[in-house]
Order: structure tokens, then C-alpha cells, then sequence
């Protein structure tokens, strides 16, 4: 079924008795030829892509819980590809252009609203760093503008430019940027994937990897063992825990990071800000609430919500950038479970056992790295390759001494 206007109008003439479920809900089959752990953003886009791109049949998608319940539907929505370094850059802009045609794609409406990010700079120095990342970002084809403080003040008034600590002086602004309704993601990932054959097998729990002679040969689950020759495992925090199963250690650790929405307000942000002198990012939904975050919470956990001295720091940083937020009322806070790696990058590559493959590590960039992640981990399943715009995502660079420090703050989770 294909949606349109005129299906809309000719399901209101009918009493909308012609809509369908926007996928199946099948049983497990005996055997796939390929596997995909975890039914979030990064597993269905890959199973749609498998299926759309690179002519993959027999795949099912296996989630523990429902479609939407995790961290693709506990996020910000900020969609951006302003990075700097070679290994990042390229894989981000092309992230972002494939949010660009995501919608004729999938045939669903994403909401992507391309409505600009301003990185607001508060020194010379960091102004020199922007003027630096913008100059990266071009070269790869992305846009980027570097704004003064006067061109900032003309965006947006509000912000605190005389009487803060840390007045603004400018900012970088990428306009292509913006943000995605995350639930509607998942949705037309799922339904997209589900019309190409995918089984997608909710409350599925994967329990134990069948391996034999270092090959990997099926899944055991809640609901039965599941033979497949390949298996992709996206599971975000949970990525430890699968993966101890095949023995394996990653450089990697699980923190929360919590997000926050205000009441409903009038317009006051019409894209996303981000504070220089701290960490915090705004953007105002479709329903007028602020939406909002920061630092992850320090401390390792598997939980899906966070503790007060974070929302103590997010707030100082949101009344730092703008005290007129200090008046609206905070309607409700979540928490999503992040796979810090050591550098701040992603990880997808194979892994030692064959037939076994990764995609983990996506710290603070995972919704927004969605299409390309899906992508490039289908690419790898399909051909056994890196994308070429994900050849520098291995395992072992941490062992070959190549990481992408984003930041370049060091090989710590909790400086990323």
C-alpha cells in the first residue's frame, strides 16, 4: 500500500476501512540468511537497505521489545553532518543527504526539517576552531557559514549576548541541518523494510550466538533458535551484552544521556542552538516544547534514565545561553542508553568470528547517523567490504593506533 493524498482523501470517503497494519507481525521462521540483532533505527534501516539495495532475501530483524522503544525514540532529533575530521565528515554528509531523500524513499513522512544548527562560539580561539571545522566541512561538500555576533542577534534575539559569562560571539551555522521526528523513523523504516519481505520479530530476545569453529551458525531467542549464515548485531547500549556472548570484549561502556521537553510554547527557536562554553542543545518541536540535553551521566548503566546533577547541568547551561527559558515549566525528562566508545566514533566492521558483524560505538551521533549507518552496514553484510564512506570505522584501530578523536579530548567515553 502506497500512502498518497488521494488515498487519503478516498479512505475518508469509505469510513478508512482500507488501511492496513504498516507491517506484519510474523512468526520466527527456522532459518534466515541473514540476522539482524536489534530493531532500532541502525537495524531496520539496514534491513531495509539490504533488502532495497543490495537485493538481500530472507532477513529478519529481532528485537526484544517493540519497534520505536529504544534509543530511536529517546532522542533529540537533531539531525547534522558538521564534523572535521576525514574518518567523520564524509560519513555524516552522506547521512545527510540520504535525510534529504528519505521521505520519497520510504514513502512516509519523517517530518525532516531541515531547519538549520548554530554552534555559538564564545572566544577567539573557538571561533578559530569553527573557522577550521568549516573549512573541513566544505571540503567534503558540506555547507557552512560563519556568523557574527550581529548576524546571530538578527537569528535569534533571546540569547543572552551582553549580561552572560560567556557572552556570544558568533557561531557556525550549517542551514542543510535540522531535525527528523524519530518515531516516524522507525515507523517508515520498519514498514518500508516489512514491504520487501523482512520479517520483523518483536519481543524477540536474543539469549545466546551459536558459534562452531569460529563460525557463527544462528541465534537462540525467547522464541526459539533461529538458524542464519550471517549475523549483524545493532543493539546501541545493549552492545556488551550481546557480544559477551560471542566472547568478545569491546572498547566500549554504556552511560545514559538524558533529554528534556519543556510545556508547549509560543515560536521562540526556529532550529537547533547549541552553547559553546558548555554542553547543551536546543530546538523547539512541532508541539512548541523546548527539546534539550547535554553531558551523559557519569557513571555506567543500563537504565533509561538519568540522575539530578545532570539536569542541574543542563539547566545552568540552558540559563546560561538563554534566561528566558528559566520560566517554562519542565513537562517530562527520559534517559537513552549510549555505546560510548574510547574515541568518540562508531564501530562497523566484522568481527574475529566469521559470519559475525558490528555496528556499535555511536556515543552521541546515533539518530542522526541513521541512513548512513543503515547503509554501510548493509553494504557490509551484502559484500563483506567497508562502505566507502565508513573504511575507516574498524575494530582494530584502536589496536593499530589510528583513532577518530572527534574532539581530540582523549581515549576516555566520558570526554566524548
Amino acid at each position: 500500500m502506497r500512502y498518497s493524498a488521494l488515498r487519503v482523501f478516498a479512505e475518508a470517503l469509505r469510513g478508512q476501512r482500507g488501511w492496513r497494519p504498516a507491517w506484519r507481525d510474523p512468526d520466527p521462521q527456522p532459518e534466515y540468511d541473514t540476522l539482524i540483532i536489534g530493531g532500532g533505527g541502525h537495524g531496520l534501516a539496514t534491513a531495509h537497505y539490504l533488502a532495497s539495495r543490495y537485493g538481500g532475501k530472507r532477513i529478519a530483524v529481532l528485537e526484544k521489545g517493540w519497534i520505536g522503544g529504544g534509543n530511536v525514540g529517546r532522542n533529540t532529533t537533531i539531525v547534522r553532518s558538521n564534523y572535521l575530521l576525514d574518518g567523520n565528515e564524509p560519513f555524516y554528509e552522506y547521512s545527510l543527504k540520504l535525510w534529504e531523500g528519505l521521505e520519497q524513499d520510504l514513502n512516509y513522512n519523517a517530518m525532516v526539517s531541515q531547519r538549520g544548527i548554530l554552534n555559538l562560539y564564545h572566544s577567539d580561539a573557538q571561533r578559530d576552531a569553527y573557522i577550521r571545522r568549516g573549512n573541513a566541512m566544505k571540503l567534503h561538500g558540506a555547507d557552512a557559514e560563519l556568523l557574527d555576533a550581529g548576524a546571530v542577534r538578527a537569528m535569534y534575539p533571546r540569547l543572552n549576548f551582553d549580561n552572560a559569562r560567556f557572552p556570544v560571539q558568533g557561531g557556525l551555522l550549517q542551514r542543510r541541518a535540522g531535525t527528523v521526528r524519530h518515531d516516524a523513523v522507525a515507523w517508515g523504516y520498519a514498514r518500508a523494510a516489512d514491504s520487501r519481505g523482512v520479517d520483523i520479530l518483536q519481543n524477540t530476545e536474543v539469549t545466546g550466538l551459536q558459534i562452531e569453529q569460529g563460525r557463527i551458525k544462528g541465534v537462540e531467542t525467547t522464541r526459539g533458535p533461529i538458524r542464519a549464515a550471517r549475523v549483524g548485531v545493532a543493539v546501541a547500549g545493549s552492545t556488551s551484552r550481546v557480544m559477551s556472548m560471542a566472547g568478545m570484549r569491546l572498547p566500549i561502556e554504556s552511560h545514559v544521556l538524558q533529554a528534556f521537553v519543556s510545556e508547549g510554547l509560543k515560536p521562540l527557536i526556529d532550529g537547533v542552538v547549541t552553547f559553546g562554553a558548555g554542553h547543551f542543545y536546543v530546538s523547539q518541536s512541532d508541539k512548541g516544547g523546548l527539546v534539550f540535553g547535554g553531558d551523559i551521566d557519569g557513571y555506567n548503566s543500563y537504565a533509561q534514565r538519568g540522575n539530578l546533577p545532570v539536569v542541574e547541568d543542563v539547566v545552568e547551561g540552558g540559563m546560561a545561553i538563554m534566561p528566558a527559558i528559566g520560566r517554562a515549566r519542565l513537562l517530562r525528562m527520559w534517559g537513552g542508553i549510549m555505546d560510548m566508545s574510547m574515541d568518540g566514533s562508531p564501530i562497523i566492521d566484522r568481527t574475529p568470528v566469521e559470519g559475525l558483524y558490528l555496528n556499535a560505538g555511536w556515543c552521541y551521533g546515533g539518530f542522526k547517523a541513521t541512513p548512513a549507518s543503515g547503509m554501510a552496514f548493509a553494504h557490509l553484510l551484502a559484500t563483506g567490504e567497508p562502505h566507502e564512506t565508513a573504511t575507516a570505522y574498524r575494530l582494530d584501530r584502536f589496536r593499530r593506533g589510528l583513532p577518530i578523536d572527534e574532539k581530540g579530548a582523549g581515549a576516555q567515553p566520558n570526554l566524548h
